[in-house]
């Protein structure tokens, strides 16, 4: 070739095989992280075939660091964590201190010096946050008690590993330089105090500069400036607050995420990065992947064997009697546990931190590797479990919403799906003809808006069959699916139709091709917005010539 094409093809390469086995992973009902981690393996140095480039590899992961903490910090949201504050707080602090304890002990037993016990062990106590959500959204599970539960404990993790991901380096970095304990509480607390003048800056000076930027660009008009905005913040913040302030890039992205997470604009920034929060992302477990050597289970088994059931075991176990001795029930319980029963993406990036501080063996990071891979398989294969056991405990509770779908709906009653630009507008015209409306929407924001018009509002992806059903798609008399996205709404058309035959179906679209393919798809109308503005634009200027 005329010129270096290493980037290329390790993108290629690690996006190719990243698709490939995501899809078999999708197809066989396993999360695609595990996908993409056997894909890493796949174009990893220690199996035969195409090897892409570690180093490279490890850069783009960087960036996917970068974008997943940004991520995080944009839904990060104080008023859900301290509404489950007195249970997801001690919780998982509790939970945490019982799983490191744990992998300590098997470190200790492996001959590891106790500080790469000590980091084994907290890698194994903390899930991954893109798991649980993942598997929760599956299941509609988010906005209920239980998932509110799960969902703030993985945030009092998140916060636990961005404080150890900054006091590490300053722990050990510096031991090599200096000798006693004094030196090294001398070391931590200058990280600290350099950490606390981040945080002050980002509150006091970036709160006010980064929402003013990203509200002036917005007035621009411009799509593509605005996603280049907030990419140009992500990475920027988390580049500066490194080189200026000596934190890591996950802590600076968190903070841009979380301050940007605070504006009216923090849903379209989450929207517009998330294609490319979603590819890096990918890359980096492809990345985490290209790291793990197979050979740890057969050289190891034990060990290997014992990572996993801390924990799959020990880790669930421990949320589990948490989640009960403070007095929830045994569903909230079960849920909790079963959603922690698997590590994630901190786990990765506290294992290669603790390696390359010379402080973790690299056996530890083969360990980590597998145990992650190993329960991000079981970790669906246990949801389902404790979703069949609980079953018969949920129709009790389900009795009352049962008993209201018996009832005979109102003459007239339209479903609405979705509630952004134009469904709100449909939203205020249906209710203001008195109609019934139950409206399915996914955004927080937009449901509480809904809600307050006078509509009934079930929070859940309309895509799926359980969603459509809640809101009783079955004895309504209009559908109408507001949503931009063309093959998102046919699959609600096909469903919905099979659902409801005499169902009377409203869809929108935005090409010729998304009109042929909903009504095919079982549509009844479909209404095409250039083909409107269109007819009434010429009905305006034959009316003024007129």
């Amino acid at each position: 070739m005329p010129h270096d094409t290493t980037l290329i093809g390790t993108i290629v390469a690690g996006l190719g095989f990243a698709f490939l086995m995501g899809a078999i992973a999708q197809r066989l009902r396993i999360s695609p992280i595990a996908g993409y981690l056997l894909a890493g393996v796949i174009v990893g140095p220690f199996t035969p075939g195409f090897v892409a480039d570690t180093g490279l590899a490890m850069q783009l992961a960087e960036i996917g660091v970068i974008l997943l903490m940004f991520g995080v910090g944009l839904h990060f949201s104080l008023k859900d964590l301290l509404s489950v504050r007195r249970i997801a707080v001690p919780g998982a602090i509790v939970q945490m201190a019982v799983a490191s304890g744990l992998g300590i002990a098997l470190g200790l037993w492996l001959g590891w010096s106790f500080a790469g016990s000590a980091i084994f062990g907290l890698a194994l106590s903390v899930a991954s946050t893109v798991v649980l959500l993942r598997a929760l959204q599956a299941r509609d599970m988010v906005e209920t008690e239980r998932g509110r539960i799960a969902v703030g404990w993985l945030i009092v993790e998140d916060l636990a590993m961005v404080l150890a991901l900054v006091l590490l380096p300053a722990l050990f970095g510096a031991r090599e330089e200096a000798a006693g304990g004094a030196a090294l509480l001398q070391s931590a607390g200058w990280v600290m105090l350099k950490v606390v003048a981040f945080v002050a800056f980002m509150f006091v000076v970036a709160k006010r500069i980064l929402p003013s930027v990203l509200h002036w660009v917005a007035h621009t008009g411009s799509r593509e400036l605005f996603r280049l905005s907030v990419l140009a913040i992500a990475l920027g913040v988390a580049f500066g607050a490194a080189v200026v302030f000596d934190v890591s890039f996950a802590l600076g992205a968190f903070f841009a995420g979380m301050i940007l997470g605070e504006t009216q604009l923090s849903r379209r920034a989450a929207e517009e990065t998330l294609p490319l929060r979603d590819a890096f992302a990918v890359l980096f477990f492809v990345s985490v992947g290209m790291l793990f050597d197979p050979w740890v289970l057969v050289d190891q088994p034990l060990p290997v064997i014992a990572t996993v059931a801390i924990i799959v075991v020990g880790k669930s176990l421990a949320a589990y009697w948490i989640v009960r001795a403070f007095g929830h029930e045994q569903q909230t319980a079960m849920t909790v546990s079963v959603s922690l029963a698997q590590i994630g993406e901190f786990s990765f990036i506290l294992a290669g931190l603790g390696v390359g501080l010379a402080v973790l063996p690299e056996t530890g990071r083969d360990l980590i590797l597998a145990g992650s891979l190993l329960s991000i398989l079981v970790n669906p294969i246990l949801f389902g479990l404790a979703v069949k056991r609980l079953r018969s405990e949920d129709e009790a509770g389900a009795a009352e919403p049962a008993a209201a779908a018996a009832e005979p709906a109102p003459p007239l009653r339209t479903v609405l799906i979705g509630y952004g630009r134009v469904g709100s507008h449909i939203g205020s015209l249906v209710c203001g003809r008195g109609e019934a409306l139950t409206v399915i929407e996914d955004q927080k924001d937009m449901a509480a808006a809904a809600e307050k018009a006078g509509a009934k509002v079930i929070i859940g992806d309309a895509a799926k069959e359980s969603v459509l059903r809640q809101a009783q798609v079955e004895t309504a008399s209009t559908l109408l699916i507001a949503i931009p996205e063309g093959v998102e709404a046919g699959a609600i058309v096909r469903k919905a139709r099979a659902m409801n035959p005499g169902l009377l179906i409203v869809a929108r679209a935005h090409s010729e091709e998304e009109v042929d393919d909903l009504v095919r798809r079982g549509a009844d109308h479909v209404v095409m917005a250039e083909r409107v503005t269109a007819a009434r634009m010429a009905e305006r200027a034959m009316l003024a010539k007129g």
